[in-house]
């Protein structure tokens, strides 16, 4: 029996699914897993890491998630910064949008955000009013406004590091099937499998991180990895923990278990310096993505 750990985090993208979805939707713990996001790792350009799969498209992967949760929703993006904030004012409380990826920086009614820092974000907007956006930022900031042409400009995908089309955004969500929680999880199993045996393959990225961690680690990388990068992988890999456990996947959920405990280990040496006790953190992690990919595959 393992206690399961609730409170906070950078879930901005199963947050706000929730809130478009509403109360017949599964909760964000088990969104997380079904975008595919805790079975993997990989590297950016800038050979930072993200505990997330390689080569998984964020747009394409809440497309994927709403179908598997049986909803469909119109996507739209690209175009003029007018033509954006067109689409923007059809948005109302009762069919809000959300959009995304926005640059977090650029979110200046949170605190200490004034220029671009290369973080992606989503939120959901529930209307302009006349140059004002009100918006709930699931980073904790319920009804939060910004004027139309700041919005716009975080708005724009220039600083985040994977490709994306600027001023994306769904809306008219409606429900085609009606499914229970574990129904969805199970159906996005082979996706999780396949996200596991990516190219280059999780076990190879944390060896690189072994390498970058073992020698004179930044302090950029290292606010990269502990402000973001291991809580918000500890936390989806708690919870891909439980609902693995929840359908029946024993040894899958045993494993994810050890990875989000090894991950969230890492908080503590990577903030005090302790870079050896980290690296040996690390070794232990390494080979668990093959376990993993193999317990699924077993389906057990």
């Amino acid at each position: 029996m393992r206690l399961r750990y609730i409170g906070s985090g950078p879930y901005c993208y199963s947050n706000s699914l929730r809130m478009m979805l509403g109360e017949e939707a599964p909760p964000p713990s088990a969104i997380e897993v079904l975008t595919g996001m805790p079975f993997g790792a990989q590297l950016d350009k800038n050979d930072l890491i993200f505990f997330d799969p390689h080569g998984l498209d964020p747009l394409i992967a809440i497309d994927e998630t709403v179908e598997l949760m049986g909803w469909r929703a119109e996507r739209s993006g690209g175009g003029t910064a007018e033509e954006a904030v067109a689409r923007l004012r059809r948005a109302n409380p009762s069919s809000p949008a959300l959009v995304g990826p926005v640059e977090m920086g650029l979110f200046r009614h949170q605190p200490n955000m004034n220029g671009p820092i290369a973080a992606d974000h989503y939120a959901v907007v529930l209307r302009v009013e006349e140059d004002t956006v009100l918006m709930h930022d699931p980073q904790g900031f319920p009804y939060a406004t910004m004027p139309v042409d700041e919005f716009i400009a975080s708005w724009r995908t220039d600083t985040i590091g994977y490709p994306a089309e600027s001023f994306t955004m769904w809306m008219n969500f409606e429900r085609i099937r009606h499914l229970d929680v574990h129904t969805m999880l199970r159906e996005s199993i082979p996706r999780a499998i396949r996200l596991l045996g990516s190219t280059p393959s999780p076990t190879e990225v944390v060896n690189r991180l072994i390498e970058i961690v073992g020698a004179d680690l930044d302090q950029g990388y290292r606010d990269h990895l502990t402000h973001f990068a291991v809580r918000v992988s500890a936390r989806r890999l708690a919870d891909a923990a439980h609902w693995l456990g929840e359908i029946g996947y024993g040894r899958a959920s045993e494993i994810a278990d050890l990875q989000a405990r090894l991950v969230g280990g890492l908080q503590y040496p990577l903030v005090v310096g302790d870079d050896a006790g980290a690296v040996k953190l690390l070794h232990r992690l390494s080979p668990t993505y093959e376990q993993l990919q193999e317990a699924l595959t077993a389906g057990r």
